[in-house]
């Protein structure tokens, strides 16, 4: 089995995998990051979205050997020293979630699409969102969530500084919701 070395949200492991491993399954049962979701297996909805070297790719395509020696991140890795990203904060004050299951990879489109242009259009927020599905919000909530996050105006849940304990259950319950 080939060694492949992945760095996960700042981590990084060496695993022997089977060359057919999918990278979501990886993450999800070899590294514990359930945040990203399994969808349809397909690459036709995007739960599985990840940040490939800052691209965001559906997981459920990518084989983990194909991953070898690049940064990713996951939802769970947005939330950094305690504080929700600016993502995460837009989501929970403009309701870009309802019952969560698409939100971490449309967190992460979100979060690549402001990291290359912080105003996007909402045309463009839109095509960016194309490969991700929800079946719940209709969307509006998800494009005003970027839109918010771009613009720094996602209010007082921005860079909040949790404490240990708040920092922990705020992530879990947006984790939950994932």
């Amino acid at each position: 089995m080939p060694q492949v070395t992945l760095t996960v949200n700042g981590s990084t492991s060496t695993l022997d995998l089977e060359p057919r491993e999918l990278l979501v399954y990886v993450l999800r049962e070899r590294l514990g990051l359930t945040g990203t979701n399994v969808g349809c297996d397909t690459s036709s909805c995007g739960a599985c979205t990840v940040l490939l070297d800052g691209e965001s790719v559906k997981s459920c395509t990518v084989l983990a050997v194909q991953a070898h020696g690049s940064e990713l991140r996951t939802v769970e890795g947005l939330r950094q020293n305690g504080r929700l990203h600016p993502i995460q904060a837009a989501f929970k004050e403009h309701h870009g979630l309802q019952c969560g299951f698409c939100t971490p990879g449309m967190m992460l489109v979100g979060a690549a699409l402001l990291e290359k242009n912080p105003a996007p259009s909402e045309e463009e927020i839109r095509w960016e969102l194309s490969g991700n599905l929800c079946r719940c919000t209709g969307y509006m909530n998800i494009v005003e969530a970027i839109k918010a996050a771009g613009a720094g105006s996602a209010g007082d849940a921005v860079g909040e500084d949790l404490g240990a304990a708040e920092s922990v259950a705020a992530a879990e319950e947006m984790e939950a919701h994932a």
